[in-house]
């Protein structure tokens, strides 16, 4: 999922090498933290977060087969 989530942020800002993303297993959760650099902030969440609404429909999508709930944050 990480890198599923790294791969939709780089195709979608203007500086992809400032892109980080981690991630963190709980008990019952995978968090999925995304970091841009602070003038893509708004390409990345879009109108309304539009976009980041989009990644995570995605990111829980690929996931639907796993039992763990899939969190994606963006800092």
């Amino acid at each position: 999922m990480k890198n599923l989530v790294e791969v939709l942020a780089k195709s979608l800002v203007d500086h992809p090498e400032e892109v980080v993303v981690t991630e963190n297993e709980k008990e019952d959760a995978i968090v999925i933290s995304l970091t841009v650099a602070q003038e893509d902030m708004g390409k990345v969440i879009g109108k309304q977060g539009r976009i980041a609404k989009a990644i995570r429909s995605i990111v829980k999508a690929a996931a639907s087969k796993s039992d763990k709930k899939i969190i994606v944050e963006i800092m």
